[in-house]
């Protein structure tokens, strides 16, 4: 037997195929034994949440559950949670012996976004879309695409400038052609205009909140729109005559 290479060669083929078949055997015991020793026994939400329903998570983990603690797939887990609305990220850990653990980062809406398509802005300027609850009252702000986080920057600004006249934004728009608008609480229309170096955005605002306890007109009544767009001065805009009128030059 010796002298026949070609019938040794076709004994070690057999040996290798047997080897080969009783790992594959071997695998799938032990496969099947971890299975059944090591069952997924809990997920658990770290922290509290707010605006996230339990009912939400439970159908968006549904059918990604299957498997065992070694095999469930983390990472399909991570993307179904952070596709429900209210959720900005989610970490998840795998705890000895059977429970998966989660924490949520849950969005926190800072305004309404854009035209009223049902998207809003977060603490970071991030545009995300969902429904806010009816109690929650929040500014509106519009602006080109990707600039939500200049225009939340901006209103935050806008917020702090306006305080010594007791007035707030309601509204902050940025047009395409990059001019600002402010529509106060009490629906009156500031108009901006473009940034400046010489007459920058903030000053402009600064000599409204100036000029703003003067305002008022006997004639007119209260004016709907001020334009600050002027060097040295600002036109008022009248409801019931469209009439316009340059004050404060200096």
């Amino acid at each position: 037997m010796w002298h026949k290479p070609h019938l040794l060669k076709a004994i070690a083929d057999l040996l290798l195929l047997a080897a080969g078949a009783a790992f594959v055997a071997a695998a799938l015991v032990w496969g099947s034994a971890r299975l059944r020793l090591f069952p997924l026994g809990e997920v658990q939400v770290l922290g509290e949440l707010r605006v996230v329903q339990r009912h939400e998570l439970e159908e968006a983990l549904a059918g990604l559950l299957g498997g065992n603690f070694f095999t469930v797939d983390l990472e399909a887990l991570r993307r179904a949670i952070e596709d429900l609305p209210w959720v900005r990220r989610a970490e998840l850990w795998r705890r000895w012996p059977s429970r998966i653990e989660v924490r949520i980062e849950e969005q926190k809406a800072a305004a309404h976004w854009g035209d009223g398509n049902g998207e809003l802005v977060n603490i970071f300027g991030e545009v995300f879309a969902a429904s806010l609850p009816d109690e929650q009252r929040l500014p509106r702000l519009s602006g080109p695409s990707g600039s939500s986080r200049e225009v939340l920057r901006r209103h935050g600004e806008f917020v702090e400038l306006l305080k010594p006249a007791s007035l707030r934004p309601a509204q902050l728009s940025l047009s395409p052609r990059l001019a600002w608008a402010v529509k106060l609480e009490d629906g009156m229309l500031v108009e901006l205009g473009r940034e400046q170096a010489k007459a920058p955005i903030r000053t402009r605002l600064q000599r409204f909140v100036e000029y703003y306890p003067t305002m008022p007109d006997a004639r007119h009544g209260r004016p709907v729109a001020v334009d600050m767009r002027y060097p040295n001065g600002f036109a008022l805009r009248f409801a019931a005559s469209a009439v316009q009128e340059v004050k404060g030059k200096r």
